[in-house]
């Protein structure tokens, strides 16, 4: 019986692909860099900013973009992120019956206090794993690790849900069940090549993966 479920953040539970996307095309442009169009920026999104940043530049050292991405992402976020259908209304409901819930994210901390708060999900995650709280992102297992300890749970008795293969990877290597999410940009598709234990074709689902009646709509 599962009784702890860890989320990835972006594309997950909140929609920020609309401003991960202008941020990336912002970049870009601004530094002069081959012009990528928003189906070559996707498959990479859920990797670190870092690495995503390598890729777009062809640069080992983009310490000036990371700057130049946080700079307008932050300008950009209230505007341009968004809920998901449901999301809300199922975390607060899992709250009530006693599930368990984090958040492992490979955003920085701020910006990841910033969506938890501007929808008022905060307040029902016990763990909040962010890209500076470990040595080793996604799909390492050491974020999701790093919650299992701070939650002092069972990784048999533990889901992780998210939108990348990247999150499927690090569910995989830390020993937990993993869980795609079928609105994910990178499609369903292409989650189903890292063998999820699951996929959500909407948030209500989880309801059935952790053996719960759905609360009446």
């Amino acid at each position: 019986m599962i009784n702890t479920v860890l989320f990835d953040l972006d594309g997950t539970i909140i929609d920020t692909n609309e401003l991960i996307i202008t941020t990336f095309l912002h970049v870009i442009d601004k530094h002069g860099f081959q012009p990528r169009t928003r189906e070559e920026i996707i498959p990479h999104m859920g990797q670190t900013l870092e690495h995503q940043l390598q890729v777009f530049s062809g640069r080992e050292d983009v310490a000036d973009l990371v700057a130049d991405y946080r700079k307008y992402n932050r300008e950009r976020h209230d505007e341009l992120i968004r809920e998901f259908p449901q999301v809300k209304e199922v975390i607060s409901d899992l709250h009530e019956r006693g599930i368990t819930m984090g958040i492992v994210t490979t955003k920085i901390k701020e910006t990841t206090m910033l969506a938890l708060n501007m929808f008022g999900l905060k307040p029902y995650m016990k763990s909040i794993v962010t890209v500076e709280d470990v040595k080793h992102p996604k799909p390492h297992p050491d974020p999701i690790l790093t919650a299992l300890r701070e939650l002092g749970a069972d990784p048999a008795h533990t889901l992780m849900v998210g939108d990348s293969a990247a999150d499927l990877q690090c569910a995989k290597a830390a020993g937990v069940k993993a869980a795609g999410v079928a609105w994910s940009l990178k499609g369903e598709a292409v989650l189903r090549q890292y063998h999820p234990d699951y996929i959500l074709q909407e948030m209500r689902d989880l309801y059935g993966i952790l053996g719960l009646e759905p609360v009446r709509s």
